[in-house]
């Protein structure tokens, strides 16, 4: 038993004492530790670890939650105490779908239970070997201004209820995403792991340099639409916004999805998954319900959404392993998406500004742009999926299957749905790439994307 497993248990056993309750106790541990580089040097190192101590308590038919990073014994009965206390103000709750039962834990994609092939190296990097990856990129970066960061974090977590369910678990990440800058123009390359020895600080230094000299002296293209190539990170945001506005079981109840589960609402070439890489996610959700991939689209069609208890009570279905701190809020969101295009592409040399993922997809572009990075995206319509944003970090023009200027930075309006729909995804790249979210709480597989048709309706002038 971990220590973790220790502290839900003996929450759980204390709230079992107040008659009737329905008791369930989330312990996570997080040490986050971070390495920032600005002007191609560190500038900062912070490392932070705390326990948290959350109880859910339903009590008279109603329901409160309350947390603590006081874990002595003091501590552990005074959120009891203030957790029975709020019970008794809240309002009913008829939607409460009760605890998860014992259940036993899902193995992942290694065979072993997701988290149980964590890596210790990563769990326990320290800080000479996150700032010698900084160093590597910034050398390779050959003079140009960088800036970014690399992180390490480790996750041990545990959770028990008043049912007699009760699981432990652990999970390691690593980061790293970093920018180079050359005359006005910038560079990005990012990429995400279980282990920390994965991440080349060399290689994506290199990346980010060559997009940043590629991009310089950029032309301006007027509005319209334009066949392009997605790399890996703006894919990344595409699944992202599906995953928040759109597979979410709380925003279908409230009939604010676009999703039609049975319908194809995607080109046939596109599967998504829900599906952590073993040893990067813990196990359960902050239910205690286990984790298991999650088919969201199968060759185009809408098959699955995400759901806590609750949202899947409402819709008559099982709960996912979606369940999270303010979930009630915001809906249970799948953060694990992968995109599983088709047979990958024969690797193409386009160059070391080009992701190797989008290379083979270049010479496939009568007219074109190559875009590397999205940036501040909003949802106009969550039932269409419009969206509007800009591209960062690098835009290139594509004629007759070859990159023929750097373009200035775009601003789009574009259903995501619709880029993806039938008929509308031309190709995918060579394998994909792990690419993480800015809060260390999502990671997205992605390959490069191939598609006939996106909106820009913005340049630099405006």
């Amino acid at each position: 038993m971990n220590a973790e497993l220790d502290l839900a248990t003996r929450v759980a056993a204390l709230a079992r004492q107040v008659p009737g309750a329905q008791a369930e106790v989330s312990v996570r541990h997080v040490a986050q530790a971070l390495t920032r580089f600005a002007n191609s040097a560190i500038h900062q190192n912070v490392a932070d670890a705390t326990t948290t101590v959350a109880l859910r308590l339903h009590l008279d038919g109603r329901t409160s939650g309350g947390s603590t990073t006081v874990t002595t014994a003091d501590g552990l009965a005074g959120l009891v105490e203030r957790t029975v206390a709020a019970a008794r103000l809240c309002p009913p709750d008829p939607g409460w779908p009760g605890l998860t039962p014992p259940t036993d834990l899902v193995d992942g994609p290694d065979g072993l239970p997701l988290g149980a092939g964590y890596d210790t190296a990563t769990a326990q990097a320290t800080p000479d070997e996150r700032a010698a990856r900084v160093r590597d990129f910034v050398r390779a970066a050959g003079g140009l201004e960088t800036a970014g960061y690399c992180r390490t974090t480790y996750t041990s977590a545990a959770f028990a209820n008043s049912a007699g369910h009760a699981v432990e678990g652990r999970a390691a990440e690593a980061a790293m995403d970093g920018i180079a800058r050359h005359e006005g123009a910038d560079g990005v390359a990012r990429l995400a792991s279980g282990r920390l020895a994965d991440l080349d600080g060399a290689a994506l230094g290199a990346r980010a340099a060559a997009k940043a000299r590629a991009a310089v002296a950029p032309v301006e293209l007027p509005p319209g639409r334009y066949e392009v190539v997605l790399e890996p990170a703006a894919v990344a945001d595409v699944l992202q916004n599906l995953s928040f506005y759109g597979f979410n079981g709380k925003v279908w109840a409230e009939r604010q999805s676009f999703a039609e589960p049975g319908v194809q609402q995607f080109d046939r070439s596109v599967t998504i998954v829900d599906e952590a890489p073993g040893e990067l996610e813990l196990p359960f959700d902050a239910e205690g319900t286990p984790r298991r991939a999650v088919t969201l689209v199968d060759a185009g069609v809408t098959r699955s959404l995400t759901h806590d208890r609750r949202t899947a009570a409402e819709a008559g279905h099982a709960p996912t392993g979606h369940a999270a701190p303010g979930a009630r809020s915001f809906g249970p969101i799948a953060t694990h998406v992968r995109l599983a295009g088709g047979p990958d592409s024969p690797p193409v040399d386009a160059g070391p500004a080009v992701d190797p993922s989008a290379a083979p997809l270049i010479g496939n572009v009568e007219r074109g742009l190559l875009v590397s990075d999205f940036w501040y995206t909003r949802v106009l319509d969550t039932k269409s999926m419009v969206i509007t944003g800009l591209t960062r970090n690098g835009v290139w023009l594509i004629e007759d299957g070859e990159i023929t200027a750097a373009v200035g930075n775009l601003r789009f309006t574009q259903s995501y749905t619709d880029a993806l729909g039938p008929g509308a995804v031309r190709g995918y790249g060579a394998g994909t790439s792990l690419q993480p979210d800015r809060w260390a709480a999502s990671w997205f597989a992605a390959p490069a994307v191939h598609l006939a048709s996106w909106n820009i309706t913005g340049n630099a002038s405006g």
